[in-house]
């Protein structure tokens, strides 16, 4: 596993924010088992106190189960499944948005270029 901690955010949550990343992209997959928490602790070198924190936080959002001693599992739920790529992409235009504001650009313009440059870089 490979995350890129910066020191402007906790830690746990940057660690929650991989784990969204990785299910919204599909590397994790529903009903997938992830790390233990210590062995992501170990993976990462964080403390295992703050992977505890993200897993924890993770099982309250909903985005992880652990059933009895079992490892913990992305969850199947399709409905958190589906709102987890929502909050990404509105995080993502939020900050486009924050980014592009001072340049007062028309939003017709915004949005042609926009599709003029997802369809480049899909092709």
């Amino acid at each position: 596993m490979n995350v890129n901690l910066n020191k402007r955010e906790p830690v746990y949550v940057q660690v929650i924010r991989h784990f969204k990343e990785q299910i919204a992209t599909r590397n994790l997959n529903p009903g997938q088992e992830i790390p233990s928490r210590r062995e992501l602790a170990n993976q990462l070198k964080i403390n295992p106190n703050t992977a505890q924190r993200a897993y924890k936080e993770m099982e309250e959002q909903g985005l992880i189960y652990t059933e009895g001693n079992s490892p913990s599992k992305i969850t199947k739920d399709e409905k958190i499944l589906g709102a987890v790529r929502e909050e990404l992409i509105g995080q993502a235009i939020d900050s486009f948005i924050a980014a592009i504001g001072p340049i007062d650009v028309p939003l017709d313009e915004v949005v042609g270029l926009i599709r003029e440059k997802y369809r480049g870089d899909k092709e």
